[in-house]
């Protein structure tokens, strides 16, 4: 074999390799955010299967002043499978079949990617599943979505240092977020959108401003009610930010962090003003600071839909990591 007969087989060998390597890595998923697939034939879909799926994965946003889904649901026959649909993070394959079956596969099609195949040997066994494997299910897409929010964000976002300073944190903030106002205990960012705006609230206040033993939803609001008093106001006199009366808040405890957190979803709107919008507010339980700290986020958006706005600032508030002494 001569050396130009080396080189070119050397070469063809290596193209082989590459592509061959390229074919192994797993599609990247895509999609917008807070949408999923659902595999299922027309006649499941159009029928008492499909209210289920919609009842579920569909519902009304908790928090929001108007209604909108949990999740836009984008609903193909199962012969489209292989389509370009399984490209999106979360699929719900919907069939029925000789046993009654639900499985989570990770990756199936693409990465980052949840799979959920359920299958029933009726309408009644598929919708029994649904109904008891939707939670599980729903909290892993939510987790998947903000996963994917947060690798958006950290492609650019604002110096941190100015935050961790004067907090002792890190926080994902996109570039499009500016600081509006600075004091010792209180930092607001904003980002203009078209038709309003988005915002992130950083203090910090006593640990005891809380007390779990009371009514903690009360404690929450006067706390909140307090700093829109202080630092956020309209243009007119007597006109700052207050928790709307007219809806009741939303209250959780959960994990942020590793740390005890009351999450808190509502309406607030400005005191002798038109102005109003949904809040989403973490009162973080940080007793090696002896403190909490509180993220909070909000829009003023009157001609938008404000599900995506909030999941975007819950994104935010989720990728906290306090700093060690």
């Amino acid at each position: 074999m001569n050396k130009a007969h080396f080189l070119f087989l050397l070469i063809s060998l290596m193209l082989f390799s590459c592509k061959k390597e390229n074919e192994s890595l797993p599609r990247k998923t895509s999609g917008k955010i807070n949408t999923i697939s659902v595999i299922i034939d027309d006649q499941l879909w159009n029928g008492d299967v499909g209210d289920s799926i919609r009842n579920k994965f569909a519902s009304p946003v908790i928090g929001l002043p108007q209604e909108e889904p949990l999740f836009n649901i984008n609903q193909y026959p199962v012969k489209l499978l292989e389509g370009f649909m399984t490209d999106t993070r979360a699929i719900i394959v919907v069939k029925k079949g000789e046993i009654n079956k639900f499985e989570i596969v990770k990756d199936q099609y693409a990465s980052p990617q949840n799979v959920f195949h359920i299958s029933g040997k009726t309408s009644t066994d598929i919708i029994t599943t649904i109904e008891k494997n939707a939670p599980k299910m729903i909290q892993l897409i939510k987790q998947a979505e903000i996963a994917e929010s947060q690798k958006i964000n950290s492609q650019s976002h604002i110096d941190p240092k100015v935050i961790s300073n004067k907090f002792h944190l890190t926080l994902q903030v996109p570039s499009g977020y500016a600081y509006v106002l600075h004091k010792s205990n209180f930092m607001w960012l904003k980002k203009e959108i078209i038709g309003g705006n988005t915002s992130l609230l950083i203090y910090q206040v006593p640990l005891n401003t809380i007390n779990k033993d009371a009514d903690l939803i009360s404690n929450i609001i006067k706390m909140r009610d307090s700093i829109g008093k202080l630092y956020i106001r309209g243009t007119e006199p007597d006109t700052n930010m207050t928790t709307e009366e007219a809806y009741a808040p939303y209250l959780f405890k959960i994990t942020l962090d590793d740390k005890e957190t009351f999450e808190t979803k509502g309406t607030w709107e400005l005191n002798n003003d038109f102005m109003s919008g949904p809040f989403i507010n973490y009162a973080i339980i940080d007793k090696e600071y002896n403190r909490i700290l509180v993220l909070e986020g909000f829009c003023y958006a009157p001609s938008k839909e404000k599900r995506d706005l909030m999941h975007e600032l819950e994104s935010i508030i989720k990728s906290v990591n306090v700093l060690k002494r």
